[in-house]
């Protein structure tokens, strides 16, 4: 059974710092990629990050480039968000997908998605 559970969100003020992680069950990660997304209320989803468990490559949007970092362990990634802004407020979600089928900073290629957790950056 192939589950991803999201966790770590929560209220930060801006300028702040969050680490969400994605924890994996059910699955060997060896040929995946793991990608964060987020959706804001009235927006598409998009892509925020994703790291490929073949060979360690990510990938980041440009409007978090320099502020988040995405890392992994054996069946964990991490999204280490720092300089919040009231923008990055959104639900966020790990999804993942075959690193043969995956097109980095879309939702291509993924088949599995968690249930989210909501980061909002307010004062």
């Amino acid at each position: 059974q192939l589950q991803l559970v999201e966790s770590g969100g929560g209220l930060v003020q801006p300028g702040g710092s969050l680490r969400l992680s994605c924890a994996a069950s059910g699955f060997t990660l060896d040929y995946y990629v793991i990608g964060w997304f987020r959706q804001a209320p009235g927006k598409e989803r998009e892509g925020v990050s994703s790291i490929s468990y073949r060979d360690g490559s990510t990938y980041y949007a440009d409007s978090v480039k320099g502020r988040f970092t995405i890392s992994r362990d054996k069946n964990t990634v991490y999204l280490q968000m720092n300089s919040l802004k009231p923008e990055d407020t959104a639900i966020y979600y790990c999804a993942a997908g075959h690193n043969s089928f995956v097109v980095p900073g879309t939702k291509l290629g993924y088949g599995y998605w968690g249930q989210g957790t909501q980061v909002t950056v307010s004062s």
